[in-house]
Order: C-alpha cells, then sequence, then structure tokens
C-alpha cells in the first residue's frame, strides 16, 4: 500500500518517518526542492524537526502530481489555511478509492468549515479519515509513547489508517465521532493560546487550572450544539490534547500566547514562533460560531476581544472573574 504525504512540516515529518521505520512504501510531497535537497544531504528536516534522524527509504518529490501517483492513502499534513489551495490542486487527479486523511486542527475562517467539510466538497466520493489527539511531532519523532485517535463515519477506513500508523510506541484508538474529534483538535488551540497568554502575564497553576477546565466545558457545549458526542472531549482528542497543547514548550499556540502575554504584538509571536500559529485564526472562527450556535463560550470570546478589539488582558481577567455566579454543571446536563 502506498501513502503521500503531503506538507513538509514538523507533524508530516514525524509521520513520514513512522511509515518509514515500519517499511512502508512512503512518498512525501515537499513544495520546496532546497527543503527537499536540505533532507537528502542531512538526513533531517533541519528547519521543522531538527535533530531527528530520517530512515533513507522515504521517497521524496516536490511535483504533487508525481506524488501522488498510485496513492492509496493521501495525508493532508498542511495549516488548515492551505487545505482548499490543496485540494484545488488535485481535483481530478485522485481516484476514489484512495482514503484522504488529515492531520491538521483548525477550522476554516471565512466558510466555518471542518477540514472533512472543505475536503468533501472536491472529493465527495472519498473515504475520510482524521488522526488527532496529543502528540507533540518532536516527541513523535524520539519515539516517546503517543496515543491518537483515528476517526472517520466509516469504521473500516479509521481501522486501515490504525493498523497503517500503529507502532509500538504510536497507538492509534478509532472513533466514530468525526464532529467531534475535529473540533476538539481545533478548539483546543484556542485556549492553549489564551493560556499562553496568562503564562506570559506571570499568573500561576490555580490560573491555569480554571483556564483549562472552563475551557472544555465551553469546547464541550459548542461540540454539542454541533452535533458531536459530549463523551470524545473527555477523551484523548478532547482533554488529552487540551492538557498537552496548554501545558508544552512545544506548543507553538501556547509559546505564542505567552509572547502575546508578555507584550509582543501578534505579527511579532508569529514571527517569533516561525510556524503556523493556527490558534489565531480559529479564535475568529470560534467567535462566530457561538454566535450562530448560540452557544456561551466566554473565555474564547474574551480573548477574541484581545486578539482582534485591542481588550487589555488585565480588563479581560476582571471581566471574566466577575462574570454573575452560575452553577458548574450546565442545566441540559444537570437536566
Amino acid at each position: 500500500m502506498k501513502t503521500t504525504i503531503l506538507g513538509g512540516g514538523s507533524w508530516g515529518t514525524a509521520l513520514a518517518r513512522e511509515l518509514g521505520n515500519k517499511g512502508e512504501d512512503i512518498t512525501h510531497y515537499i513544495r520546496r526542492q532546497e527543503q527537499i535537497d536540505d533532507i537528502l544531504k542531512n538526513h533531517e528536516n533541519t528547519r521543522y524537526l531538527k535533530g531527528v534522524k530520517l530512515p533513507e527509504n522515504i521517497k521524496y518529490e516536490s511535483d504533487l502530481e508525481k506524488a501522488i501517483e498510485n496513492s492509496d492513502v493521501i495525508v493532508f499534513a498542511v495549516p488548515t489555511n492551505s487545505v482548499r489551495k490543496v485540494c484545488e490542486e488535485l481535483e481530478g487527479k485522485v481516484s476514489e478509492d484512495v482514503i484522504l486523511v488529515n492531520v491538521a486542527k483548525g477550522i476554516e475562517q471565512n466558510t466555518l468549515k471542518r477540514i472533512s467539510e472543505i475536503i468533501g466538497e472536491f472529493f465527495p466520493k472519498n473515504r475520510f479519515v482524521v488522526l488527532s489527539g496529543p502528540s507533540h511531532a518532536e516527541e513523535v519523532g524520539l519515539d516517546y509513547p503517543t496515543t491518537i485517535v483515528s476517526a472517520s463515519l466509516d469504521l473500516e477506513a479509521a481501522k486501515v489508517i490504525q493498523d497503517l500508523f500503529m507502532t509500538d510506541t504510536l497507538r492509534i484508538y478509532i472513533n466514530e465521532d468525526l464532529i467531534g474529534v475535529e473540533l476538539a483538535g481545533a478548539l483546543k488551540n484556542v485556549i492553549a493560546l489564551g493560556n499562553g497568554i496568562i503564562v506570559g502575564r506571570g499568573f500561576g497553576d490555580n490560573t491555569t487550572a480554571a483556564l483549562m477546565t472552563r475551557g472544555m466545558a465551553e469546547i464541550t457545549r459548542l461540540g454539542t450544539a454541533m452535533g458531536a458526542n459530549p463523551t470524545t472531549f473527555l477523551g484523548l482528542a478532547g482533554m488529552g490534547d487540551l492538557i498537552v497543547t496548554c501545558g508544552s514548550t512545544h506548543s507553538r499556540n501556547r509559546t505564542c500566547g505567552e509572547l502575546i502575554g508578555k507584550g509582543y504584538s501578534i505579527d511579532e509571536a508569529i514571527e517569533k514562533v516561525g510556524m503556523v500559529v493556527e490558534g489565531i485564526k480559529t479564535t475568529h472562527a470560534v467567535n462566530k460560531l457561538s454566535k450562530d450556535y448560540n452557544v456561551d463560550m466566554p473565555i474564547s470570546n474574551t480573548l477574541f476581544k484581545i486578539l482582534y478589539e485591542d481588550l487589555a488582558i488585565e480588563d479581560s481577567v476582571n471581566i471574566l472573574m466577575n462574570r454573575k455566579k452560575k452553577h458548574e454543571i450546565d442545566s441540559n446536563i444537570r437536566g
């Protein structure tokens, strides 16, 4: 079975390494030939996954059409805002038998669509799977034990991807709640960005615990309103990914937020991170979704005001801490 991974970032590289080490037929599409040349010279992705040696059986290709030839599985490992463009380039060139997999975590800002919905516009007959969960590429590349979820409306397709990527150090569970897994992966970036801001501002563990717990409450509210299974948010794609993204120095969203909390502008923070920070645009999308579905999301919407309406961080804390008193458990859960 041939797998093609699209995207030369850290996660795409880590997944290519996993398949290469298993001896799978793997082609890694990277748009810039100079990046491929650097990988072939150094046997590592020095820009995005430095220090992780890559097996020599991985094939590299800078021509997209050549890369996907005879593929059985195509993995989208590109940022959310690049998915539509890649689909446009691939339209009419992908067999309906190919399983399409996405590993990015975001929501398209203008359309508010999940990535499965974007890809479904172009390839409605292909089976679709999302891989998501607490999985920093840097740690997967070092073979630290990691567990993630393979989610699809077609459980057989989810099992194919489970079997393809599962190793002694990468354990994969299956889940049919595609909506919940996609939303969990996207929305946790918003909370992680907010957590970075409070860390950068000098707050401590109490504040972080409060933000993560109440952040997951509002993620679950929105997810349930959009048709997700609420228990998904208690699992790897939900709380698991929220924990690792809020707590790790590997997290782009937490790091970006921390820089903003220290006084950097958004553009300065993104530039300093040096990679895509999905939470910035996802915050904008979540603000719209919360209004469309009439869901109370005070943390996410306050973060939106910090990023897009110049609300002072000190004022945002006062706003959140002085909201009206309420029961901890949502009324629709209490009955």
